[in-house]
Protein backbone atom coordinates (compact mmCIF):
# COMPACT_ATOMS: atom_id res chain seq x y z
CA UNK A 1 0.00 0.00 0.00
CA UNK A 2 1.52 3.18 -1.20
CA UNK A 3 -0.08 5.56 1.31
CA UNK A 4 0.86 3.70 4.37
CA UNK A 5 4.00 1.49 2.90
CA UNK A 6 2.71 -1.75 4.22
CA UNK A 7 3.17 -4.81 2.67
CA UNK A 8 0.35 -7.79 2.84
CA UNK A 9 1.61 -11.66 2.15
CA UNK A 10 -0.89 -13.76 1.90
CA UNK A 11 1.36 -16.76 1.78
CA UNK A 12 0.59 -17.76 -1.84
CA UNK A 13 2.53 -19.30 -4.00
CA UNK A 14 6.17 -18.36 -4.19
CA UNK A 15 5.33 -15.94 -1.08
CA UNK A 16 7.95 -18.92 1.26
CA UNK A 17 6.92 -19.42 4.78
CA UNK A 18 5.86 -17.24 6.92
CA UNK A 19 8.74 -17.66 9.31
CA UNK A 20 10.64 -17.37 6.34
CA UNK A 21 9.49 -13.26 6.50
CA UNK A 22 10.16 -13.12 10.12
CA UNK A 23 13.79 -14.42 11.02
CA UNK A 24 16.13 -13.10 8.76
CA UNK A 25 17.56 -9.61 9.70
CA UNK A 26 17.19 -8.07 6.36
CA UNK A 27 13.35 -8.80 4.70
CA UNK A 28 13.53 -8.49 0.63
CA UNK A 29 10.17 -8.07 -0.53
CA UNK A 30 10.24 -8.11 -4.42
CA UNK A 31 6.77 -6.53 -5.77
CA UNK A 32 5.60 -5.50 -9.62
CA UNK A 33 4.17 -2.87 -10.47
CA UNK A 34 0.16 -4.56 -10.74
CA UNK A 35 0.58 -5.64 -7.32
CA UNK A 36 0.80 -2.21 -6.05
CA UNK A 37 -2.38 -0.26 -4.25
CA UNK A 38 -2.74 3.53 -2.86
CA UNK A 39 -4.44 2.77 0.38
CA UNK A 40 -5.88 -0.28 2.39
CA UNK A 41 -9.37 -0.21 1.20
CA UNK A 42 -7.76 -0.81 -2.28
CA UNK A 43 -5.59 -3.70 -0.95
CA UNK A 44 -8.82 -5.22 1.11
CA UNK A 45 -10.58 -5.41 -2.45
CA UNK A 46 -8.04 -6.91 -4.20
CA UNK A 47 -7.56 -9.08 -1.22
CA UNK A 48 -11.12 -10.23 -1.42
CA UNK A 49 -11.38 -10.22 -5.45
CA UNK A 50 -8.21 -12.74 -5.91
CA UNK A 51 -9.85 -14.57 -3.00
CA UNK A 52 -6.15 -15.00 -1.12
CA UNK A 53 -8.74 -13.48 1.87
CA UNK A 54 -9.05 -16.50 3.13
CA UNK A 55 -5.82 -17.46 3.90
CA UNK A 56 -3.26 -16.20 6.83
CA UNK A 57 -2.08 -12.61 6.52
CA UNK A 58 0.62 -11.13 7.25
CA UNK A 59 1.34 -7.42 6.89
CA UNK A 60 4.44 -5.62 7.26
CA UNK A 61 4.70 -1.78 7.56
CA UNK A 62 8.35 -1.41 9.60
CA UNK A 63 10.18 -2.62 12.24
CA UNK A 64 8.45 -4.33 15.31
CA UNK A 65 9.00 -1.94 18.52
CA UNK A 66 8.57 -2.44 22.34
CA UNK A 67 9.76 -0.84 25.21
CA UNK A 68 11.19 -2.06 28.85
CA UNK A 69 9.96 -1.05 32.14
CA UNK A 70 11.64 2.24 32.02
CA UNK A 71 10.41 2.78 28.69
CA UNK A 72 12.94 2.90 26.70
CA UNK A 73 12.13 1.70 23.49
CA UNK A 74 13.84 -1.11 21.03
CA UNK A 75 12.95 -1.24 17.41
CA UNK A 76 13.18 -4.71 15.43
CA UNK A 77 13.07 -7.00 18.76
CA UNK A 78 10.43 -8.92 16.46
CA UNK A 79 11.18 -9.67 12.76
CA UNK A 80 13.48 -8.00 10.68
CA UNK A 81 15.38 -4.82 11.27
CA UNK A 82 15.37 -3.56 7.79
CA UNK A 83 12.97 -3.88 4.48
CA UNK A 84 13.77 -3.59 1.02
CA UNK A 85 12.07 -3.08 -1.45
CA UNK A 86 12.10 -3.98 -5.37
CA UNK A 87 9.78 -2.81 -7.99
CA UNK A 88 9.82 -5.21 -10.96
CA UNK A 89 8.10 -3.66 -14.18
Amino acid sequence: MANTGTFILDHGPGQGRRAATTVPDTHVCVVTTDQLVSDVPEAVARLIETGASTRPLTRISGPSATSDIELDRVEGVHGPRSLRVVIAG
